[in-house]
């Protein structure tokens, strides 16, 4: 049985209450479960008591879980304020954001395409994995030349070890120590690929899925898998040579790094795939505002070019240190004008503009924009805070002035379309307004 759930969800064993999007139904094992993998996992998860009854609240994660006795977990974004019973957008618009974060190229529909289009999250990526694993072994695997040592070779191939050969044992003068170069393809690329597919095969539930992993994991039979694959990964060649590779680099990590935490081991073994909604939505906002700018205009994301404050320690040989880097989500640069925007995962009310709830909006992120501002600006110029779109919240706010010089927007961001909600801001931010409207759709 799969739940499904939005972010910051509650979960609880109490079987008297209706399950929702936002409170999930789970057996006291997977709670256990829960409970133990608590402390490494952070934020993630938090323990709550309610009236003597106890809830794990989960974080600003989205994606899959799946314990040891079999339940599933779906964890969705929560691009609404109210309760939704419709899974099947927020699953689109999280697989839209997870393939710009990944650097996924979309691919174009299909009737299979379509198919897999209503599959939970981890079943979706396998079912993209093996799809390009098919095409590609159908194109040709690449092979390379390895260095092979053999001690009993019949006859004589490549460089023959002389120093070993003549201390062969009396018997075995018609057996040689051969070194060689042999063209196969035990390359480091095709048994990561064997290793991903092989925890595919092992983890999938879905029969289609299954059935193209095992037919795969026969025809590449001959290829060892990587005992360590998260540190052989890096080893991944960029070459000409595997272009035909880039395409499903991106779906191999994803199963490589994601779904073997270091965190599932032993008796606590379970299946995790987890995203940061937070940083997702960064990439997706950062994907839409490269394709938005004018030319002449260039985009950093995560500036490193300023600090809060400078400091002298007291010390025989002082030396001037730079405290507490500023790192503003994205810094659009050019002469005469830049701006700083920030992405916030976190949905505002508008209905709330009052003197207390002040939209939502946090302080620590209004004295953060306000660093940024008079570091990176100067003091003046136009600044923006970019927040998810929803029925409370899809139209521009009002402009904040820190100051004469230092304005402050708050802007809606459209994670269907992936762009953000046009509106007054436009007449200040003209570097984003060129082919604004006309964004990539995606097909998943």
């Amino acid at each position: 049985m799969t739940i499904q759930v939005r972010e910051y969800a509650l979960l609880t064993c109490d079987n008297s209450v209706s399950g929702t999007m936002d409170l999930g139904i789970i057996s006291p094992q997977t709670f256990d479960w829960l409970m133990a993998l608590q402390e490494r996992w952070g934020n993630s998860v938090q323990l709550l008591n309610r009236e003597g009854t106890q809830f794990l609240r989960l974080g600003s994660y989205v994606g899959y879980l799946e314990s040891p006795s079999g339940e599933s977990i779906e964890i969705l974004p929560k691009t609404q304020i109210e309760i939704t019973d419709k899974p099947e957008p927020l699953r689109q618009v999280l697989r839209r954001m997870l393939q710009v974060s990944a650097g996924i190229s979309p691919r174009q529909a299909s009737a299979a395409a379509l198919q897999r289009s209503h599959q939970p999250l981890h079943e979706w990526i396998f079912s993209e994995f093996l799809c390009h694993m098919v095409e590609l072994v159908r194109r040709g695997l690449r092979f390379d030349y390895h260095l092979t040592e053999d001690n009993d070779s019949a006859f004589i191939r490549g460089q023959l070890d002389i120093n070993r050969q003549v201390r062969q044992p009396p018997g075995r003068g018609t057996r040689f120590h051969v070194r060689y170069d042999e063209f196969t393809p035990q390359r480091i690329e095709n048994r990561l690929l064997r290793t991903a597919l092989d925890s595919v095969l092992k983890l999938t539930k879905d029969s289609q899925n299954w059935r193209m992993a095992n037919t795969l994991s026969h025809q590449l039979s001959d290829i060892q898998p990587v005992t360590e694959p998260l540190l052989k990964i890096k080893s991944w060649s960029e070459s000409k040579y595997l272009f035909a590779y880039r395409t499903i680099k991106p779906w191999c990590q994803l199963i490589l790094e994601k779904m073997n935490p270091d965190f599932q081991k032993g008796l606590s073994r379970g299946i995790s795939l987890l995203f940061p909604m937070d940083k997702l939505f960064e990439k997706w906002v950062g994907h839409s505002l490269a394709n938005a700018l004018h030319p002449g205009f260039s985009l950093a994301m995560q500036s490193k070019e300023h600090y809060l404050l400078t400091h002298t320690p007291v010390s025989n040989n002082p030396a001037t240190e730079s405290w507490f880097m500023l790192r503003p989500d994205f810094f659009i640069k050019a002469k005469p004008t830049s701006f700083v925007l920030d992405a916030k995962w976190k949905l505002l009310d508008a209905r709330q503009a009052n003197s207390s709830d002040k939209y939502g909006i946090s302080q620590s992120d209004l004295y953060q924009m306000y660093a940024y501002g008079h570091k990176y600006l100067t003091g003046k110029g136009q600044m923006m805070l970019i927040y998810p779109c929803n029925p409370f919240f899809d139209v521009p706010l009002p402009p904040f002035h820190f100051d004469k010089n230092l304005t402050l927007w708050c802007v809606p961001f459209d994670v269907e379309l992936g762009q953000l909600v046009r509106g007054e801001w436009e007449l200040k931010f003209a570097c984003l307004t060129n082919g604004f409207m006309s964004t990539e759709v995606y097909t998943v």
